[in-house]
């Protein structure tokens, strides 16, 4: 039970003007990239929309799945977190009876600080009802909540769990590593400071330039990891600088809705509101 892909590209959802949920223009987002040669992506799951979405949008999402025309071993990887345990486990359950979805990016709730034995009560739970092959994602500066080192090692006990995503402290992967001797996907979140994260161990990427750069941005991962340099390196890391110095999801909508001629709309209120 794995993920054979070290690059996947989490892409944004499309809403319509009134800010309701865009599932055919989404999934047309995703059906680009995998014509681009993209082998997986991460739906629902980052970009900063995975609290923004309800569990009754996420499960619509869901339903709508086999619509969306990708390669049977395209991987799509679906976010699975919730401030409600209770609306994390039907939505878990829903995950579990999906085909299309090959695995799970599993996030912390935000804002109500589990404790530690919370949280891996938490995780463990939804583990066992997704039933999927499981990154654990670990992002203290968007939910206030950091996994510790303790509580991955216990989480990394269960099979379904073959990797993380570690947006805190880059270092702990590190740590983390020397306490364990499971092979793992250890994903950067973004582009940013990429040749010392994987100097530290990380080994996979969540993209986000990818949803522009998508071809261009896995061979330049790729690289990377290989400690070797390609002669555009320096105009793609100028795209990828100008892509952070905007308000990033909204700057990645626009561009979507230009370069593929798709309606994508742009963010709920409050962001995007000085687009």
């Amino acid at each position: 039970m794995s993920l054979t892909q070290n690059y996947h590209i989490a892409v944004p959802t499309a809403f319509y003007p009134d800010e309701t949920l865009n599932i055919d223009a989404t999934f047309a987002h995703i059906e680009y990239l995998a014509n681009k040669g993209v082998k997986s992506v991460l739906v629902c799951g980052s970009t900063g929309e995975q609290h923004s979405l309800t569990v009754q949008e996420k499960i619509a999402m869901i339903e709508q799945l086999p619509k969306l025309k990708v390669a049977n071993d395209f991987e799509l990887i679906f976010g699975l977190a919730s401030i409600r345990q209770k609306e994390a486990e039907l939505l878990a359950e829903k995950i579990d009876q999906s085909t299309i979805i090959k695995g799970i990016l599993l996030g912390f709730p935000p804002y109500i600080l589990p404790s530690q034995a919370e949280a891996f009560a938490y995780a463990s739970k939804l583990i066992l009802l997704s039933n999927k092959p499981t990154i654990i994602y670990n992002n203290p500066l968007r939910t206030g909540f950091s996994c510790s080192l303790e509580t991955y090692i216990e989480l990394l006990k269960e099979e379904r769990v073959i990797g993380i995503k570690e947006a805190g402290d880059p270092t702990t992967v590190q740590e983390l590593l020397a306490r364990t001797s499971k092979e793992l996907h250890i994903y950067a979140g973004g582009e940013k400071e990429l040749a010392r994260k994987i100097d530290l161990g990380f080994n996979c990427l969540s993209s986000i330039a990818g949803n522009l750069y998508p071809q261009e941005i896995e061979q330049w991962f790729n690289a990377r990891l290989e400690k070797q340099t390609l002669p555009s390196d320096h105009l793609l890391v100028e795209k990828i600088d100008e892509l952070y110095a905007q308000s990033v999801l909204p700057f990645i909508k626009k561009e979507i809705a230009e370069k593929e001629k798709i309606a994508f709309g742009g963010c709920r209120n409050p962001l995007g509101t000085l687009s």
